[in-house]
């Protein structure tokens, strides 16, 4: 039997995991994590993409900062959600769990120690020296098995300004994509 975690854990979420955790926490704040940045720079040969057709989803890259959700998690839960985290984020070895500081943003400034996952930039599925046309080529026709590349970005996007959390690099990358000629792209269906 796993020995229980004695002490509350802290989830630093900058994805889905803002808008979709999936598992049960005890407090949820605002919070940004220095030294990472959320990336189109996975390739995405499952959900948003294929093998012979491969598409885009976000990573935590190194550089800059990023704003994003801090989840506490009881210390009886522990074991359960990194199991859960890990099957659901771990799904390739593009992705690795780290514990970094993250800063909480709700008033106190606060740092706790935090689990994320980022992207390893050795691995085969990392694409964050894509060149600008191979990635808008990329969201603008991959499609996976959860749909295609630019409906999961028009997504996080969607979701980013829910939390009134503003990404000028995403919002570049989908206006480019959506100025495209219509014969260059597929269409944005809806998704989660």
């Amino acid at each position: 039997m796993a020995a229980l975690h004695q002490t509350p854990t802290w989830i630093f979420g900058y994805g889905s995991l803002m808008w979709n955790p999936g598992f049960p926490f005890i407090a949820r704040q605002p919070a940004r994590l220095q030294g990472y940045q959320r990336r189109p720079c996975v390739s995405s040969v499952h959900y948003r993409g294929s093998i012979t057709h491969p598409g885009v989803v976000m990573g935590l890259d190194k550089g800059g900062a990023c704003q994003g959700i801090g989840y506490q998690i009881a210390p009886a839960n522990y074991q359960h959600v990194i199991e859960y985290l890990d099957q659901r984020e771990l799904i390739y070895p593009v992705y690795q769990r780290l514990q970094l500081p993250i800063d909480l943003l709700d008033g106190s400034e606060k740092s706790v120690p935090a689990i994320t996952y980022v992207v390893d930039r050795q691995d085969a599925l990392y694409i964050g020296d894509l060149p600008p046309p191979a990635l808008l080529a990329r969201v603008a026709t991959a499609a996976g098995v959860s749909g295609t590349s630019l409906a999961y970005l028009s997504n996080v996007l969607e979701h980013l300004r829910d939390l009134d959390i503003h990404d000028a690099g995403l919002e570049d990358l989908l206006r480019a994509v959506q100025a495209l000629p219509p014969a260059q792209h597929l269409p944005a269906a809806d998704c989660s």
